[in-house]
């Protein structure tokens, strides 16, 4: 029996959308270590991060005791165009699963890119605009960060430069096309343009690339060009910074109808739309207001979190990035070539790693196979045709309904639809064909990983 007081959709008005991102290491207790710098391994500074990075992302990546950041006009600006967002109640699902939960997803595919990428995108664009470069240089997976990218370098008449993990570039063609379609030029990765990439083609021969590839090269073209910065879709906590809107958004919508959740759950790769989603509800879990059950959800074939260690790492394969402490399967970790290609990624957000080591979050894989059954059984009764990435939460949403069914809890469950897959139909076709397949990286291959971990004795 669907709840009158409740709808469907939860809107915020237009006057209700945050006017400043939420910077959660202000109120962590325990911080992200910092950045080292690759040559020195000390504590990187702002100007050693000027030649890859814009000036004011720069202050934003570093800042850990500035509570809030405000969003500029002409952000907020271009944010009215797809925020706030919906929070949908899915009572189609809860009927289909019959269970006494209630499930709330909030949709961030009501935009061109198709997920909750431009919320940063837009951002990072603005700042190298207000600097007066001339473009930036990016990587991407599944192609739903460098599709928000090239949206809004177009916008702030930037020119732009994608490099697109390989199995990515060749699965997902219509995507790339988007990408071209804005603007920007877009080269599998790894390549033979950038010194970087021709060592990794070299070290390792007919790979299909990673996250980690992709970045050493986009990093090598901005450094190396004159008028350009590097941006990226996740990982960094500036990053996770912009992408706060989401979680404050869910949370004013619930608030408006004083809804309490009880469990959280966001699918997670490098971390940013995990980060985002959660970031007010850790405020209150670490100030003891509410103690929330928040769960991230990663890849059975790319597991950070549950079977990588806690360290510092490159954040790239190439390891001219900073090194980051986090949980980390190594940069030299390449992941097998499945169809969630923004999960590919070895390392996870710093943010996101200190919590999840101070025991404040869980963390659980899934396999291919079943994220694709859920995908397909949330589209069938939600009619949104979910993305690989965001299917890996509707997998876990659907299992923490169905314990709730068994041992008869209302409990009230949240997670992040990052984005739409309907550039992701060759992936649906092999598991509609019935040739998907499930794989999980063996003991010897996650210790080979750990063999390019950088030896420091800090």
């Amino acid at each position: 029996m669907i709840e009158e007081k409740i709808p469907y959709k939860i809107y915020l008005s237009e006057n209700e959308l945050p006017r400043q991102w939420y910077n959660l290491r202000a109120d962590m207790i325990n911080k992200p270590a910092p950045l080292l710098n690759p040559k020195t391994m000390k504590p990187i500074t702002k100007e050693e991060l000027s030649g890859v990075f814009c000036d004011e992302l720069i202050d934003q990546e570093l800042d850990e005791n500035t509570p809030y950041f405000d969003i500029p006009t002409p952000i907020r600006d271009f944010y009215k165009m797809f925020r706030p967002a919906p929070l949908i109640r899915a009572y189609c699902l809860e009927e289909k699963l019959g269970t006494p939960a209630k499930i709330y997803y909030k949709f961030e595919g009501n935009n061109t890119s198709g997920s909750h990428k431009l919320n940063s995108a837009i951002a990072q664009a603005y700042y190298a605009k207000e600097q007066g470069l001339k473009g930036v240089t990016t990587e991407t997976g599944a192609g739903q960060w460098g599709t928000a990218l090239s949206m809004a370098s177009a916008y702030f008449g930037l020119d732009c430069k994608v490099y697109m993990v390989k199995v990515s570039y060749e699965q997902k063609p219509f995507r790339r096309e988007v990408m071209r379609t804005y603007g920007a030029s877009v080269t599998p990765s790894p390549s033979m343009e950038t010194e970087v990439g021709r060592k990794i083609l070299e070290k390792f021969p007919g790979t299909t690339g990673s996250l980690g590839c992709a970045i050493s090269e986009a990093v090598e073209k901005a450094s190396t060009t004159e008028g350009y910065r590097y941006v990226l879709g996740s990982v960094l906590n500036q990053v996770l910074l912009h992408q706060t809107v989401i979680g404050l958004e869910t949370k004013a919508a619930l608030d408006k109808y004083n809804v309490k959740a009880d469990i959280i759950i966001g699918c997670a790769g490098g971390g940013s739309n995990l980060g985002g989603l959660i970031a007010p509800f850790m405020r209150e879990k670490i100030k003891g207001v509410r103690d929330y059950r928040i769960i991230a959800v990663e890849p059975e074939s790319c597991p950070s979190f549950t079977r990588g260690k806690y360290t510092y790492d490159y954040c790239d394969t190439g390891m001219i990035c900073p090194l980051a402490k986090m949980y980390t399967l190594g940069s030299g970790f390449i992941p097998a070539a499945t169809h969630s290609g923004g999960l590919r990624y070895h390392g996870m957000n710093p943010i996101l790693s200190q919590l999840y080591d101070d025991g404040l979050m869980e963390a659980v894989t899934v396999k291919q196979t079943e994220v694709f059954a859920a995908a397909q059984e949330f589209a069938r009764v939600e009619g949104i045709l979910p993305a690989p990435e965001s299917s890996h939460a509707i997998k876990v949403a659907i299992d923490e309904a169905l314990k709730c069914k068994e041992t008869g809890e209302e409990k009230t469950i949240v997670f992040g639809l990052t984005g739409t897959g309907y550039f992701d139909m060759v992936a649906y076709q092999r598991f509609n064909d019935g040739k998907m397949t499930d794989y999980a990286p063996t003991d010897e291959e996650i210790e080979k990983g750990f063999a390019s971990l950088p030896n420091l004795d800090l």
